[in-house]
């Protein structure tokens, strides 16, 4: 059966930048972890959506007694969200481990007590590391969702095929990342509809402008080309965008073919 809370872990609304002194850089801290689920939801056009795709492709490729990880996975929506999608499956898979990781340790702390919050029949373990040098062991589904824009970019090739390394046969990698424009005039107009979407939702244009300069040299966005060429260099075998909502994209990436070194 589904997931159901015992007590949901409660959560601020997100005013961090409402001060109109210049913003510090952003960092996943106290005070993000305290309304992060407030800013993403108001900030990250089809996130909501996004929680809904990941479960849907966690019914479809988890294997039996394989892991799922879900890195840099910030309070566990998306470990929760595909926990609660397997345990509602009419046969669901055994064995199944979940991994979460993510590099804050004050993310961590109420990713606890939010999985916590859920009774459920899968193993799911936090575990404070830098993803870039974790390596999937047994995996047949890997999420890195808004997570890789934050990686220096130099690294960025190696965490991608050392997560095609840890992947089993038929297994996938869920990418979502912001992304940019080639051509300025395209990449104006997404900014500018994103704005939008940010004020639809509640946010000042003081809010905007300082949350836009604390991510200045943090979250660092590439193009479209750039992540599905870096995965098909990796070996992914197939790599289809599945949701793009502005400039806010979702992929799966599988990899089909079987190694002698791969075991099940």
């Amino acid at each position: 059966m589904p997931e159901s809370p015992q007590q949901p872990v409660p959560s601020g609304r997100d005013d961090l930048y409402r001060d109109p002194q210049p913003p510090a850089a952003f960092r996943f801290d106290a005070s993000v972890a305290a309304v992060f689920p407030d800013m993403i939801s108001r900030s990250v056009p089809g996130y909501r959506f996004n929680l809904e795709l990941v479960a849907a492709i966690a019914r479809r490729h988890v294997q039996a007694h394989s892991r799922v990880y879900d890195l840099g996975c910030s309070l566990g929506a998306m470990t929760l969200s595909i926990r609660s999608a397997l345990a509602g499956m009419d046969a669901p898979p055994a064995g199944v481990e979940l991994i979460g990781v993510d590099n804050s340790q004050a993310m961590l702390e109420r990713a606890r007590a939010q999985l916590a919050a859920f009774h459920s029949p899968y193993r799911t373990d936090l575990v404070c590391a830098d993803l870039a040098e974790v390596l999937p062991e047994r995996a047949s589904m890997v999420v890195l969702a808004y997570t890789l824009q934050f990686v220096e970019p130099a690294r960025r090739d190696a965490v991608i095929a050392r997560l095609y390394d840890g992947l089993l046969p038929d297994g996938v990698l869920v990418l979502a990342e912001k992304v940019n424009e080639p051509e300025p005039g395209a990449e104006a107009l997404m900014t500018e509809l994103h704005h939008d979407f940010k004020r639809a939702n509640g946010y000042s244009e003081l809010e905007i402008a300082g949350k836009r300069q604390a991510l200045e040299n943090v979250l660092l966005t590439e193009t479209v080309t750039n992540h599905e060429d870096r995965l098909r260099q990796a070996g992914f075998d197939e790599v289809v965008m599945l949701s793009r909502h502005y400039g806010f994209c979702l992929w799966l990436a599988r990899r089909c073919k079987k190694t002698t070194d791969q075991t099940d």
